[in-house]
């Protein structure tokens, strides 16, 4: 179905109200925006169909790559996906920060994405980096012995019943 009919459908299911209408048109929207997701008004458009549905958080996470977004939506987005690696995740943007059709969206893109980057390199650097003894390492490699020496018995043993009864 071209993208201009399915939209003038979900508008018609948005003007009927009620919510099994309001979640097709969603379901409609979410749709072109899987299918398109470098086209900032269906983006929008789904925006606009959660704020139907009184969810601050999605619509802003819908409009946060937007020229004109609002401050509580972004903010109510930011507070719902807190890391900035799964907001990037949050945006379904597929491509690369040049595929975003504004210096508006490229710019927010290459934000989150310096965010994300700075959010792992200060999570690495607060790892401990402790290697592991060598008496941690055979004590694990003496269990792991003790176990398959313990389940090679229990098929041996088992093998020996099954073939009594056989016999």
């Amino acid at each position: 179905m071209p993208v201009e009919l399915t939209l003038h459908k979900a508008a018609e299911e948005l003007r009927r109200g009620d919510l099994a209408s309001v979640l097709r048109a969603r379901q409609r929207v979410a749709g072109l925006v899987g299918t398109y997701p470098h086209r900032l008004d269906l983006r929008e458009r789904l925006a606009d169909v959660y704020r139907v549905l009184g969810q601050p958080a999605q619509a802003g996470r819908w409009t946060y790559l937007s020229e004109h977004r609002d401050p509580e939506e972004t903010l109510a987005f930011e507070r719902a996906y807190r890391r900035a690696e799964a907001r990037l995740g949050a945006l379904s943007w597929q491509g690369t920060v040049d595929d975003a059709p504004t210096q508006t969206a490229r710019e927010r893109l290459v934000s989150l994405r310096e965010e994300a980057r700075a959010e792992l390199r200060h999570e690495l650097a607060a790892t401990p980096n402790q290697e592991t003894s060598w008496g941690a390492c055979l004590i694990v490699m003496v269990g792991g012995t003790f176990v398959l020496v313990c389940f090679l018995l229990g098929i041996v043993t088992l093998a020996q019943f099954l073939w009594k009864l056989v016999s």
